[in-house]
């Protein structure tokens, strides 16, 4: 039997149906109204290359949104298929995404992980992030 195949590449256009459906799949991603094909179109033609797809055998089994704004890199809903999680692609995609924005001169990168999702605040642990005292994360709909 071969071995499956694996690819890190960027996520592209053509990936939205299938990293939303994997989106809205993981427990613990939490989608909203910005969160549209649409807009997440609009999202990686901002942020051209910077967003990462893991895909085996052809398949979307990893997938997480990065961007910044010049100044600072951000991290959106990365998520693993469950049949595919502890192989280390949650891993690579991320390292892929944060290489990508270290070479555009952005030397810190923020994310949300939602208060209930420990095994997300696990896994960002381990990946050397850090809960950011004295900061409270606040929005506002437009």
């Amino acid at each position: 039997m071969n071995a499956a195949s694996t690819q890190i590449r960027a996520l592209t256009a053509d990936d939205i149906p299938a990293a939303l459906a994997l989106w809205s799949a993981a427990e613990g991603v939490e989608l909203t109204i910005g969160d549209s094909p649409d807009e997440v179109r609009r999202y990686l033609a901002r942020n051209p290359n910077l967003s990462s797809a893991a895909l085996v055998d052809g398949a979307l089994v990893a997938a997480v949104q990065c961007g910044h704004d010049g100044r600072r890199g951000f991290i959106y809903h990365l998520a693993v298929r469950a049949d595919f999680r502890g192989r280390g692609l949650g891993h690579a995609v991320m390292q892929r995404s944060l290489t990508l924005l270290k070479a555009e001169g952005i030397g810190r990168a923020l994310l949300l992980v939602a208060a209930d999702n420990d095994i997300g605040a696990r896994f960002w642990r381990r990946e050397g992030w850090e809960d950011m005292p004295g900061a409270k994360p606040m929005c506002l709909d437009l």
